[in-house]
């Protein structure tokens, strides 16, 4: 077998995943039930594979601080952002970047962190634009300032 898996260390991964479960159509693979700092969580979101295990220091296992940004983020592109997003806030996240129109681009993106620490940015791509013109479009915008 090949293929990849993103892996998370959480404070408690099974209340990651019923907020997960409030803000995306995931699909649950392997859950465990043992007592808090020894669970785990195999899901998928979008055919991507997530993997979430609970904070252990004993294992070496430390979940991000929700008052410490991270520098990576989970970038997960949605068929209705606006739907997502509200989710996402009505669940508990705090907004980041509120849903923002980029037409040029031909995208709306939106940023919230979880609380347990995470990250999400959203995308809705409205249309395909080439690399090419997003790299023309970011020059002209650059030149201007």
């Amino acid at each position: 077998m090949v293929g990849v898996e993103i892996d998370m260390v959480i404070t408690d991964s099974l209340k990651a995943l019923e907020l997960y479960k409030k803000v995306f159509d995931v699909q649950s693979i392997e859950v465990t039930n043992f007592p808090k700092g020894e669970n785990e969580v195999v899901f998928t979101l979008y055919g991507v594979r997530f993997h979430m295990l609970d904070e252990n220091p004993q294992f070496g296992l430390k979940a991000p601080n929700p008052d410490e940004p991270q520098s990576m983020w989970f970038n997960i592109i949605v068929p209705d952002i606006k739907e997502t997003f509200s989710k996402a806030v009505s669940a508990g996240c705090a907004e980041l970047q509120p849903v923002t129109e980029l037409p040029d681009y031909g995208v709306t993106n939106a940023m919230f962190i979880d609380s347990f620490g995470y990250q999400w940015m959203l995308h809705q791509v409205h249309k395909e634009v080439s690399f090419e013109e997003r790299t023309r479009l970011w020059e002209e915008k650059r030149d201007k300032q």
